[in-house]
């Protein structure tokens, strides 16, 4: 891919995550637009990354707005390379029937619907030119029941078998998608967990705790093209992909790396 073809866009980049995932991209030469609801933390990373970022201000939880945002970013860079969707809130903590309803659909709103629907504004386009990455920003939450974190962890297995799913229809137009765990990242939705959450501040007590460069290179991996034979599956910054990538076979054989039912 010419360097000039190399656009992205990221969600949730103005802060944590999204934010180092931004700044790496665009130190790697890609011209990048981040989203975020917060004009301030949006400048902030723009600040940070010397300039070579464009903030747009959206808030992704309200349908329209992916829509609009894909407009904007194929109006200013042209078409989308590397979409990663990384916004994402953690929903009401506690019993799902003491749930507020609404605050526990408005978790899925963000972190399921919002994917699909930029998915949907940007697939079409890296079908036609057979050619694009999606990474869709995931957690372990996704692959097991944790207690007093149900819309989260809902969320995060939709959006892990999204992932799978698009995968599999992109794969004859050279399209390739990836769920991608970050790990812990001292963010403001785990340091909001962590004070509820015993078995959250464990982990950071027993040294997981990941930093956001971290994950940037594994995306800035995704998109040089090297892991593409591992499209759809589950990746972290945990895992040895090399080593991943040396088992393709035995991957792709015994559905290693993806939602299934032990029998």
């Amino acid at each position: 891919m010419r360097e000039a073809e190399r656009a992205a866009l990221v969600t949730g980049g103005g802060r944590g995550i999204g934010r180092g995932i931004a700044i790496g991209l665009a130190q790697a030469g890609w011209r990048v637009a981040i989203a975020a609801r917060s004009e301030d933390q949006l400048s902030e990373t723009v600040a940070l990354a010397g300039d070579r970022v464009m903030g747009i201000p959206a808030d992704l939880a309200e349908p329209s707005e992916a829509g609009r945002l894909a407009r904007i970013v194929v109006e200013k860079l042209g078409p989308v390379s590397l979409l990663v969707n990384n916004a994402a809130m953690a929903g009401d903590f506690g019993l799902f029937w003491e749930n507020d309803p609404a605050d526990w659909w408005r978790c899925q709103e963000l972190n399921v619907r919002a994917p699909m629907s930029l998915c949907r504004e940007i697939l079409p386009s890296m079908i036609a030119r057979r050619a694009g990455r999606i990474v869709n920003m995931v957690s372990g939450a996704g692959c097991q029941a944790f207690p007093d974190m149900s819309a989260y962890v809902v969320s995060k297995t939709a959006l892990i078998r999204l992932s799978e799913q698009l995968a599999l229809e992109a794969k004859p137009y050279g399209v390739c998608v990836f769920p991608l765990m970050p790990g812990v990242v001292r963010t403001a939705m785990l340091d909001g967990a962590r004070h509820r959450l015993p078995f959250v501040q464990k982990m950071l007590d027993d040294g997981l705790e990941v930093k956001p460069d971290v994950v940037a290179r594994l995306v800035l991996t995704v998109a040089s093209g090297k892991l593409d034979a591992l499209s759809g599956r589950l990746l972290s910054v945990y895992y040895d992909v090399d080593a991943m990538l040396n088992r393709t076979d035995e991957i792709g054989a015994n559905d290693l790396y993806l939602l299934r039912a032990r029998t």
